[in-house]
């Protein structure tokens, strides 16, 4: 009999445990991490107008990026454009990659990318000439790297000047694109690394 009641007894502990687990209250589940945040109107270089942003989009730019079109990936990305009253448009794209190494991967083909971007033109455009500059590192969490691309169809007599960073935090890659009218003198270079640098150090 005293099997059974120690049997009884035990039974009463596991009854008794298993109660006092179900009261505890659940774990909170834990919350999605936040998503990369984008730069804002007035973050961008000082216009002649104000600059005004547009809504946030997910997956590619319709229209593509002149010079990354083709290297960002549709999944995991975002993008925001931007624009003034002028001649001047701007544009942020934002890639959450799957893993630290990817974004690696993929910051580095887009720097590639910019690099060789007024040879592609070129290519496509006869009569285009160019410059294309790099303007060095911001240090801002992983890094940034800022490209100019100075254009011109001396036919028509138009001048076209592009400024295009790219950075990085973590798995999230950040590319921003600047354009008016113009050449590299005309630019506000400083202002853009200032942005630059911003745009990274806000993504997370």
């Amino acid at each position: 009999m005293r099997t059974t009641r120690t049997f009884r007894t035990a039974l009463l502990t596991v009854a008794v445990a298993g109660l006092a687990a179900t009261a505890l209250p659940a774990a909170p589940a834990a919350a999605a991490p936040a998503a990369p945040t984008f730069l804002s109107a007035g973050q961008w270089p000082a216009s002649l107008t104000p600059w005004t942003a547009g809504p946030v989009h997910k997956g590619l730019p319709e229209d593509g990026s002149v010079c990354t079109a083709g290297t960002v990936p549709a999944k995991g990305t975002r993008h925001r454009d931007f624009r003034t009253e002028l001649d001047t448009g701007a544009r942020q794209t934002i890639t959450v990659a799957p893993t630290t190494a990817k974004a690696t991967a993929l910051a580095a083909e887009l720097r590639t990318a910019l690099a060789t971007c007024l040879d592609r033109l070129k290519e496509q455009e006869p009569g285009l000439e160019g410059v294309s500059r790099y303007h060095g590192r911001v240090n801002v969490e992983e890094g940034a790297h800022v490209h100019s691309i100075d254009t011109s169809y001396p036919e028509a007599g138009s001048t076209d000047i592009g400024l295009h960073s790219v950075g990085r935090d973590g798995r999230t890659v950040t590319v921003l694109e600047w354009g008016q009218l113009g050449d590299l003198d005309g630019a506000p270079l400083k202002g853009f690394r200032k942005t630059t640098g911003t745009a990274v150090a806000k993504l997370h």
